[in-house]
């Protein structure tokens, strides 16, 4: 009788080294963390009052490099491109890389040439449908940066890469995806030959307005599949990503037609890598102008033609906006850049091998 009275006292010490094995491991699980880097490249509210369209490029020297535009609002003539570098959880302190007047910047895009020059294309103008389009160029992995130059010297309303990373085909080509807004929106392939010094645009995607609902498509995101086979996505105001096909290297384009894939009339981006697999970014909701969130990634094996896999990458309130994917690859490895709620930019990093099983398990 005696023992069993005490048995409970004896016993604690046991049950206390289970919970507290127990919960070590617990810990440990949770430290290991999950699958994917996510976080933000900047503390929030310290530079600019909102902050909108980013744009990633992984460097040679391993780091990521990330810009975007930020001031008190989309448009007004405060806002500049900022621009930082580094790993995740260690970013440099944002520098407002780009302002040339006193008019509102937008759509900063990052490219990187074969040779490890990188490119910093952006526009500027009080308004989109006469916007310019200036680049400037790093050798140094951005510690130094030319003089701002127009792409295409008094050119207005848009050329080069509007929203997404230009590509370069196998031919060393480089297209860049561009569209115009004056009126009716129309979307066309900009293409140089000699490592960016000059553009050739292509003629205008063709549409089917009696069909398409709203202004039209805009912001393609490119790939190619084989040499000389190009392939776009596009953004629509018609409640639907739409697509156009290449067959001789982005000089002719097939009529857009309707994908089936949602779009609220929000920007996409994709990323192919080395094994074919498409790894893309979008907004799954077909009202035009309709909800920006979640931001969900999808997954293409056979060339864009089925997406089996999804995974929300950043979720919220249907009036939440998690907007204006970058999609870039190096690798196996994914990332993605993208506007959170306009008040700062988030990233998200996995490899493919992680995102499938995460989408997997979702179902």
């Amino acid at each position: 009788m005696t023992v069993l009275k005490y048995l409970p006292v004896l016993l604690l010490p046991v049950f206390s080294y289970l919970f507290v094995m127990q919960q070590e491991k617990k810990i440990t699980a949770e430290a290991s963390g999950p699958p994917f880097e996510t976080g933000f490249f900047f503390e929030q509210d310290k530079f600019f009052k909102e902050c909108h369209a980013s744009t990633i490029v992984h460097l040679k020297s391993g780091q990521l490099m990330a810009a975007w535009f930020g001031g008190v609002k989309e448009g007004t003539d405060d806002v500049a491109i900022w621009l930082t570098k580094g790993t995740p959880g260690n970013w440099s302190t944002p520098v407002k890389v780009a302002k040339i007047r006193e008019d509102a910047h937008w759509n900063p895009v990052l490219f990187q040439s074969p040779q490890g020059r990188i490119f910093l294309f952006f526009k500027v103008g009080k308004k989109i449908p006469s916007w310019e389009t200036w680049f400037i160029t790093s050798d140094d992995d951005g510690k130094t940066w030319t003089a701002p130059k127009e792409l295409v010297a008094g050119d207005k309303g848009g050329r080069g890469p509007v929203k997404n990373k230009p590509i370069m085909l196998s031919n060393g080509t480089w297209v860049a995806g561009a569209s115009h807004e004056e009126g009716q929106w129309d979307a066309f392939a900009d293409l140089s030959t000699d490592n960016g010094k000059t553009w050739t645009a292509s003629s205008y995607i063709k549409l089917d307005r009696t069909a398409l609902k709203g202004k039209g498509v805009i912001q393609p995101t490119l790939w190619e599949s084989a040499p000389g086979k190009v392939h776009m996505l596009l953004r629509s105001s018609d409640g639907a990503i739409y697509r156009s096909d290449s067959e001789d290297g982005a000089r002719t384009w097939s009529a857009a037609y309707k994908f089936g894939l949602p779009n609220p009339n929000s920007g996409i981006d994709l990323t192919r890598l080395p094994d074919g697999t498409l790894v893309m970014a979008y907004n799954p909701d077909t009202a035009n102008w309709g909800s920006r969130s979640p931001l969900s990634l999808i997954i293409s094996f056979d060339n864009g033609k089925t997406w089996p896999k999804i995974l929300d990458i950043a979720t919220g309130d249907k009036k939440d906006e998690f907007s204006y994917p970058a999609v870039i690859s190096y690798g196996n490895t994914i990332a993605v850049a993208y506007t959170w709620k306009r008040k700062n930019v988030a990233y998200w990093i996995g490899t493919k091998e992680a995102l499938l099983k995460a989408a997997k398990d979702r179902k």
